[in-house]
């Protein structure tokens, strides 16, 4: 039987509450608030997502992040209307076709790219693949940051998307589960790595960055959160009790926790990978930039790690095995993951 106390490598939403996210939590759990949203929390969360984004941005709270995602895409386009993403993006292999449903029929366009990025070539010859009224119109390039193969878009990559977004007047959509981490590894603003880049709408996670649950969306471009209330409304994603989402976001944007907690994930991914290094015959498979670590390992040697409960996924298309690091993970669980990965190998 698994130990459920011992940390696993499987995702950063094994991990549980953060102490800042638990404190606020309970903090907004004394006496009672008004409900929807209406609250004194939400209203100091999302004041200090303009703080933090340097902008006077629309800000909208869910759930999890398939509804983030797929409700912000559905508020970029129309059902005849097409969204653009990489092949390996969370919103093609791992949202059941909610982008689709929740757009009544958008259609999701894929691309391929080098270690999970999209290109502004490869975007391009999508969007003039073809033009005919038969064909979904793109309307959306929708990039992931950090990708799901655990690299980053620097911002000239970001800049060089948001020119041909611009020449065909395309929305860009970040989905940013791992946003965190991407800022804390690139060590630019918030502002730098969204807005200012061109993204449109970001949706910034913080289940996977130490809350328990939430998500919030970030419009920059105003005008394209009209009614999204409604939206988040109808799809069932307004929280009547909406501080112990928003609580807990306060919690890590006003002691910098969201920030400390990507930068020590990223540190421990970054002492995962060094270790992994010096075993002969691992193999890491994409540059590690953020908090997780790919590796191929041979099929003994994973079905060892599973027999000994190792917790850990294996992605069709992709191969190897993805090493997740999160906000408490430590250092004596990587060297027991990797004595064992030595054992393996004999």
């Amino acid at each position: 039987m698994i130990n459920s106390n011992l940390e696993q490598f499987a995702s950063d939403n094994y991990a549980g509450i953060c102490p800042e996210a638990m404190d606020y939590m309970i903090k907004a759990n004394q006496g009672s608030a008004p409900a929807y949203g209406n609250d004194e929390w939400t209203q100091k969360a999302a004041d200090y997502f303009r703080e933090l984004f340097e902008i006077d941005c629309e800000v909208f709270f869910t759930f999890n992040g398939t509804a983030a995602n797929s409700l912000s895409l559905a508020a970029l386009c129309q059902s005849y209307h097409s969204v653009i993403c990489h092949e390996t993006a969370h919103i093609e292999t791992d949202e059941c076709g909610a982008p689709e449903f929740a757009s009544n029929g958008s259609k999701l366009l894929l691309a391929k790219g080098e270690n999970g990025k999209l290109t502004p070539q490869e975007i391009e010859s999508v969007i003039t693949k073809r033009a005919d009224i038969h064909y979904p119109k793109p309307k959306v390039i929708s990039i992931t940051q950090a990708t799901e193969l655990g690299t980053l878009y620097s911002i000239e990559e970001l800049l060089a998307i948001k020119e041909v977004a611009h020449k065909y007047q395309l929305k860009i959509h970040m989905d940013g589960a791992r946003f965190a981490n991407s800022v804390a590894a690139m060590n630019k603003s918030p502002a730098e790595m969204s807005w200012k880049s061109g993204v449109d709408v970001l949706c910034f996670c913080g289940t996977k960055n130490g809350m328990a649950l939430g998500e919030a969306i970030i419009f920059f471009n105003r005008a394209l959160a009209e009614d999204f209330d409604y939206r988040c409304k109808q799809a069932g994603q307004l929280a009547s009790k909406m501080r112990f989402i928003s609580a807990p976001w306060l919690g890590l944007l006003e002691t910098g926790a969201w920030l400390k907690n990507a930068r020590y994930a990223n540190q421990c991914a970054a002492y995962l990978e060094n270790e992994l290094l010096k075993i002969e015959g691992v193999e890491i498979m994409f540059p590690r930039e953020a908090n997780a670590v790919f590796v191929k390992l041979p099929e003994q040697v994973i079905n060892d790690l599973k027999a000994k409960n190792w917790l850990f996924y294996t992605f069709i298309g992709v191969g190897g095995v993805r090493f997740m690091c999160s906000w408490n993970t430590t250092k004596g669980r990587i060297d027991e993951l990797i004595g064992d990965i030595k054992t393996g190998l004999g």
